[in-house]
Parts: structure tokens; C-alpha cells; sequence
């Protein structure tokens, strides 16, 4: 059984779709910092009720900062592997060479993208706010494991973006317009990004043995627990950069509740919307349906 999507539909969807970085951000259209930036849903900071006003949304801002770092972060990987996956295909299906190509040249376009926010959120924040890295790094390391493994975690994290969207940034009046529409950009394209990436899944997945769909998944976790470590990591740094951009000093109680809530957020923004999200689960089960089970009740629940 496979997904009910194609290679023409989604290189015909890109085609209406299609955007320019202009169009977004630049010029006129600036980041208005006396708003927030990402949905409560996400950052995580309206529980933190030692922080006054100014500090969540300081705090919110420094977490949208890492929110779309870590977007740029991932595509680093993901360029390269679709390129590799097209490779061998140019001279085959004419529209499935056409999508990929699309694919790797819409996620070129959005670390671009997510580069040109960080140069206008760093000249409008006014202090450091440091990330994991370097991307080139953990490219290397997430690409040295299974292609199975690989393909899941880009799947997961097409899902996952399609989750934020329509979960909570899409209703949300109070986050800053201009966050919001590159989210919604954002979110366009990589709708259909997931759907080449569930067609990219089965395609490996068709070659390989239950045995080494199971390498694949087990990898697939894998990768998951290093984009955990490294998030464990983001979070210090981010209460890190509350601090230098409050000028305030935090107890000890108080840091831990900072870490305890960041890690909280961020290990549902980036691990638990993704992999309990049905579509990504529906893939897990062609593959292995013990799997599924495994993800859904002894995985899952730590991020979620």
C-alpha cells in the first residue's frame, strides 16, 4: 500500500505556489520586536511567571531566533540528500527528476531564507543569541547514518512543519505579520516536500529487506536522540541570551525552571509534533507496524 500522492501533482502545486525571498522579508517589511514572534504553543513562556511582560517576549524572540536557526540547520542536510536521491533518476520518470530538482532548489532557497531573518532579527535584537553548530558538522553526522534513517527524520520534519502551521501559527493574531507570513511561506512549499519525501521513503524502502527497513528505523532514532542532545544545548544557550539581553541575573531555581521549560518546548516543537503526527505514523506502519507501536507508546511520550 502507498500514498495516494504523485510526482506531477506536487511539481504542479510547487509551480502555483512559488515565492521569492523579496517577497517576504527585506526592505519595508521589518520585524516588529514589540510583538511576539512565535505562538505561546510553541516558545513555551507564558508559564514562566517570574518573567515579567517584556521577559517572555524577549525570551519568545530569542526562541524564534533558534525556532527558524535550526529550520536552516536541518535543510543543510536535507539539500544534500535529495540531490543524492535524484541523482540516479535524471534519465527516468521526467517528472519525478523535475520535483526533486524542485525540492533541493525550494530548500536551498528557504536556508537562504532563514539566513536573511537571522541578519534582520541580529541588527533589530541588540545582543548574541548563540546556536548549536556548526550546521556543516551535524550535516555530516546526521548524513553518515542509514538512508532510510535519513529520509524518516526529513519526513518527520516536513510533517512537523505542516503541524506548527496549521496548529497554531496559522489563528494566531498577536504574533508579528511579517514571522507569520514566512512561516505561512515557509509551510507552502514544504507541503509538498512532505509529500515527495513519503514517495522517497517507500522508494528506499521498496529495495530494502524487513531487516534493513528495521537499520533504518532504528537510525532514524538515532538521529532523533542527537537533535535531542543538541537541543538540551539550545536551551542553555537561550537562557543564556535572555540573560545578556535583560541584564538579569536568574537564581538557581529560577534558571532551572527556564531550562526545565525550554527543554520542554523545544523537545515538542522539534521531536514530539513530528513523530506522532498521523501522516508520519501512517508511512512508520507500511514499513514495520510494530514500529508504529514502538514510536506511539514507548518513544513518543518523552517528548510529548
Amino acid at each position: 500500500m502507498h500514498a495516494p500522492y504523485s510526482y506531477e501533482a506536487a511539481l504542479k502545486a510547487s509551480r502555483k505556489i512559488a515565492w521569492e525571498i523579496e517577497d517576504i522579508i527585506g526592505g519595508e517589511k521589518r520585524l516588529d520586536f514589540d510583538r511576539p514572534f512565535l505562538p505561546e504553543a510553541l516558545a513555551g513562556v507564558q508559564k514562566l511567571d517570574f518573567l515579567g511582560p517584556d521577559e517572555q517576549r524577549c525570551l519568545n524572540h530569542i526562541r524564534a531566533h533558534g525556532y527558524l536557526y535550526t529550520f536552516g540547520m536541518v535543510e543543510e542536510f536535507i539539500l544534500p540528500f535529495v540531490l543524492d536521491h535524484a541523482r540516479p533518476q535524471l534519465h527516468g520518470d521526467d517528472f519525478r527528476a523535475r520535483a526533486l530538482l524542485q525540492f533541493a532548489a525550494e530548500e536551498a532557497k528557504h536556508i537562504h531564507l532563514f539566513k536573511r531573518f537571522r541578519e534582520e532579527f541580529t541588527s533589530g535584537f541588540g545582543s548574541e543569541c548563540e546556536v548549536i553548530g556548526p550546521p556543516e558538522e551535524i550535516a555530516r553526522a546526521v548524513l553518515s547514518h542509514h538512508p532510510l534513517g535519513v529520509s524518516l527524520i526529513i519526513l518527520h520534519i516536513e510533517w512537523m512543519t505542516q503541524r506548527h502551521y496549521t496548529g497554531s501559527v496559522r489563528e494566531d493574531r498577536d504574533i508579528d505579520p511579517l514571522f507569520s507570513s514566512l512561516l505561512r511561506h515557509h509551510w507552502m512549499e514544504e507541503a509538498q516536500h512532505a509529500r515527495l519525501d513519503t514517495l522517497m521513503v517507500e522508494s528506499l524502502a521498496e529495495v530494502h529487506s524487513a531487516a534493513e527497513i528495521a537499520e533504518g528505523i532504528d537510525a532514524y532514532l538515532a538521529i532523533g536522540g542527537m537533535i535531542d542532545d543538541g537541543l538540551k544545548q539550545q536551551a542553555e544557550f537561550d537562557v543564556d541570551a535572555l540573560t545578556r539581553a535583560t541584564g538579569r541575573h536568574f537564581d538557581t531555581a529560577e534558571r532551572d525552571r527556564l531550562l526545565a521549560a525550554q527543554q520542554r518546548a523545544l523537545r515538542w516543537t522539534f521531536i514530539g509534533s513530528g513523530m506522532t503526527h498521523p501522516n508520519f505514523l501512517a508511512t512508520v506502519e507500511r514499513l514495520d507496524p510494530p514500529a508504529r507501536r514502538r514510536l506511539e507508546t514507548e518513544v513518543a511520550p518523552a517528548f510529548c
